[in-house]
């Protein structure tokens, strides 16, 4: 009898898409992607590629109609074309966690609603609310940004009491913006979660992040965390995996404060950047994990083999690539693509190490 092969259907084709598509292969499912540029990354490594706008409703059903089921790589796809392709397959995660996520006032209220702490913040619709926020929030600096779009330290200024409300106001060109305190923390860290359509889930972190120039730089495993302020980001994970009903993989970036409190800062309703190193120090992959729950396997065992530090490729990093062909324990992942731009993220290396028995 010839078994059903599952064909898996990924809105995006960058770096996420082409390594969701590379662990996809190994369960022996296909994956067909679509976006809006050829030559891809994604679409070096897919059965089949579909180039076309998020708009385009011709090709989106000619997409649709060729997988099994879909989801996504990355939040920015309009929420109206997850709605659409929804009647016609199913799409997972489903359009509401991706409209929380893609404007970051939803984001915030929607994280305090459901309980999990964030650092004071006000929607911003004129120069006149900035001030009135400072008055009432009482920080003394702030960081402002878009709504939505910005990622990587785009669409944001940093605001404070003492500056020009009209002048940061006008620095975004923007008249929806948001207020953020800025937090003095200890360290940043993200949580990753896949949760199953029974309910399961698996967790990879807290991990530990160091940024520069506003994109990831390094993502560290174990993280040098207390056990308590560990155990409760986990659980704060949950809490939201829960709340919004998660059929796929997302991530949570949280500060972890100098007083040992947690606030999330933000959703990422896909695989995350902070997560590559599960590749190769996890006998199952945040990758393999996103391809598992969309497709309706049951999640996997995340339990980390070994300790990791992965560490970014940005722009011209990627020409220092040969110091890491001969450096021990380094797993070097590139995403194929042939323009190097500053900022652009060109692929990573993570290393690993023996994880240190916990054992006495």
């Amino acid at each position: 009898m010839k078994s059903h092969s599952i064909t898996l259907g990924i809105l995006g084709s960058g770096q996420l898409g082409r390594m969701s598509a590379l662990a996809a292969a190994e369960l022996g499912i296909k994956v067909h992607v679509y976006g809006p540029d050829k030559d891809s990354p994604a679409e070096h490594v897919a059965a089949k590629s579909f180039v076309g706008s998020y708009t385009d409703k011709k090709m989106l059903k000619a997409f649709a109609n060729s997988v099994d089921v879909v989801s996504y790589e990355f939040e920015n796809i309009p929420v109206s074309t997850i709605r659409y392709i929804q009647k016609i397959k199913p799409v997972y995660p489903d359009d509401k966690l991706l409209e929380i996520s893609q404007n970051r006032i939803t984001e915030k209220k929607y994280l305090n609603d459901i309980g999990i702490p964030t650092a004071g913040w006000a929607a911003i619709y004129s120069p006149e609310d900035i001030d009135k926020a400072v008055g009432e929030l009482g920080a003394k600096s702030y960081i402002l940004k878009t709504t939505r779009f910005g990622y990587d330290g785009k669409g944001q200024t940093v605001h404070k009491s003492s500056d020009s409300a009209k002048r940061s106001f006008n620095k975004l060109n923007s008249d929806e913006l948001i207020l953020e305190e800025m937090v003095d923390f200890k360290c940043e860290i993200s949580v990753i979660i896949a949760r199953d359509k029974y309910g399961k889930s698996a967790i990879y972190g807290p991990i530990q992040n160091v940024h520069k120039n506003h994109i990831l730089h390094t993502s560290t495993v174990p993280a040098k965390l207390d056990a308590k302020v560990a155990a409760k980001a986990k659980r704060i994970a949950r809490k939201l995996a829960d709340a919004v009903g998660l059929i796929g993989v997302l991530g949570l970036e949280m500060f972890v404060t100098k007083d040992g409190r947690i606030l999330a800062n933000e959703i990422a309703p896909r695989t995350h950047n902070s997560g590559h190193w599960t590749i190769d120090a996890c006998a199952v992959s945040q990758f393999e994990q996103h391809v598992r729950t969309v497709c309706g396997i049951s999640v996997g065992d995340p339990t980390p083999h070994s300790a990791a530090v992965m560490t970014n490729l940005i722009g011209n990093d990627v020409n220092k690539i040969k110091n890491f062909y001969e450096t021990k324990g380094a797993c070097i992942h590139l995403y194929g693509k042939t323009e190097t731009r500053n900022g652009r993220k060109m692929g990573h290396v993570t290393v690993l190490k023996p994880l240190k028995s916990t054992r006495k």
